[in-house]
């Protein structure tokens, strides 16, 4: 209920401010359970994804940093995020988002800057998890405001998303498969940006 709420009245307030946005390709969201990815560079693509994606609701990773005053991690939970400590994360970091994925929710997993420094959490973290919980991973890409100043610029907004990807190569090892598919939703992210400003040029 307070996640419906927040995201709702969050998404009014940006409307006024920063105007409407544009969903692309929406009809690819496939039906929860699965695993929705998109490179992060601020915390402005986490909230519109949130909007791109309803009625479905996300539950995020977020660093455990966020969680740590009451206040803060009263209203974490209530947004439907979850603490992993993203230094040493070890293998307990994905059994809650494995456990969501087996009760049907949608898991969101933001890997922190551009395609190079992206690969790393990938393969430990929404790969990891979306192959352990044998759900697709649904790529999106942000193309947008950064900052409140650009939000305030009415800069477009465009949330697009790519195809998703499944996880059913059962002849494949599974470290090899980690690396494939982890490479797979990289060029994605590529290929969505790419077409993005293609269609920002007609």
């Amino acid at each position: 209920m307070f996640y419906t709420f927040a995201r709702n009245f969050v998404q009014v307030i940006l409307t006024i401010i920063g105007g409407r946005f544009k969903v692309q390709n929406k009809d690819k969201i496939p039906e929860a359970p699965f695993v929705v990815v998109s490179t992060h560079t601020s915390w402005m693509e986490i909230l519109y994804l949130g909007f791109a994606i309803k009625p479905l609701q996300i539950h995020y990773m977020a660093k455990q940093e966020l969680f740590k005053t009451k206040t803060l991690n009263w209203l974490m939970r209530h947004l439907n995020a979850f603490p992993v400590n993203r230094e040493n994360p070890g293998p307990s970091a994905i059994k809650l988002p494995i456990r969501l994925l087996k009760d049907g929710k949608v898991v969101g997993i933001f890997p922190s800057g551009t395609r190079k420094s992206a690969g790393l959490h990938l393969k430990r973290g929404a790969v990891t998890v979306a192959l352990k919980g044998k759900v697709p991973i649904l790529p999106a890409v942000y193309d947008g405001p950064k900052t409140v100043g650009e939000l305030f610029k009415r800069k477009k907004v465009i949330i697009r998303f790519g195809d998703p990807i499944p996880f059913n190569d059962k002849d494949i090892d599974q470290k090899e498969l980690l690396e494939i598919k982890s490479e797979e939703v990289l060029q994605t992210f590529e290929r969505l940006q790419a077409e993005i400003d293609a269609t920002k040029k007609k």
